[in-house]
């Protein structure tokens, strides 16, 4: 469904305010991409490849989704405003901190006392 058919513009300054909210995630999406494929590459010679292997796929798959959550994120937030209804809320900044964690205690475990 085309957005500009769906209730009234709103001020252009909202939403160049949500496109650039938009384009943050999906340059932190383009960021942890850059990151696995980093891990993956320098990690090569590493006794415990497939471990690496297995952090970077799981940077690769958080960009993936980062980027499909930062597009469904503005086209809510546009709709919203059209609509003149209230902007939602999301956990998905606990999430995300939650997930950079336990990927931080995997990369320590394997550098200073994993023997995978």
């Amino acid at each position: 469904m085309d957005l500009s058919k769906i209730g009234q513009a709103p001020d252009y300054r909202f939403s160049l305010a949500n496109e650039r909210t938009y384009l943050a995630w999906i340059r932190t999406s383009l960021a942890f991409l850059a990151g696995g494929v980093a891990l993956d590459q320098l990690s090569l010679n590493s006794p415990s490849s497939t471990l690496w292997a297995v952090l970077a796929l799981f940077l690769c798959l958080v960009s993936a989704l980062l980027a499909i959550y930062g597009y469904k994120r503005w086209r809510s937030n546009e709709e919203a405003m059209r609509l003149n209804r209230d902007l939602s809320y999301t956990g998905a900044q606990g999430l995300l901190a939650f997930a950079m964690v336990v990927f931080v205690l995997a990369i320590m475990w394997c550098l200073f006392g994993g023997k995978p």
